[in-house]
């Protein structure tokens, strides 16, 4: 039982996820946006706020590192599904896992009919001392539904 005002040990950390998705071999995102749930919500006569409760799909951006060209083109490949003639197959499922440091703790949710929808290129300056390059890949979900 925890202490009320205490941080219990063993957290979930920022650092510790993967996002797989079905039918692509893993990649390796750096970065996952937050992702938020959103309900539609109506006004009343009254002027009183009400859900209508049914969920917005979501939508989020990853980063992945554009030297990993195996992955790259998986990526790559996804997006020209989605891409008209648009293939029945581009919508996926996805699980995004989240571990503490010892891994024993772990929050995942699954993402329903995911699909990417834009891919950004970085900005480039010869300024720069030679920072990675990423690629941003900005993805939509029909569902988010907690797994543990």
């Amino acid at each position: 039982m925890a202490i009320k005002g205490t941080i219990q040990q063993d957290h979930i950390q920022v650092n510790k996820f993967q996002l797989l998705v079905a039918s692509l071999p893993p990649i390796l995102f750096t970065t996952i946006s937050g992702i938020e749930e959103e309900l539609d919500t109506v006004e009343l006569p009254d002027r009183t706020p009400q859900t209508g409760g049914r969920a917005k799909p979501v939508e989020f951006d990853a980063t992945q590192p554009m030297h990993h060209s195996l992955e790259r083109a998986a990526m790559d490949a996804w997006l020209r599904e989605c891409t008209d003639p648009v293939s029945p197959f581009h919508k996926k499922i996805g699980t995004l896992i989240m571990e503490s440091q010892t891994t024993i703790v772990k929050a995942s949710f699954a993402l329903l009919g995911l699909f990417v929808f834009k891919r950004a290129t970085p900005d480039l300056d010869l300024e720069n001392d030679g920072e990675m390059a990423m690629i941003t890949w900005s993805f939509k979900a029909a569902d988010l539904t907690r797994l543990g």
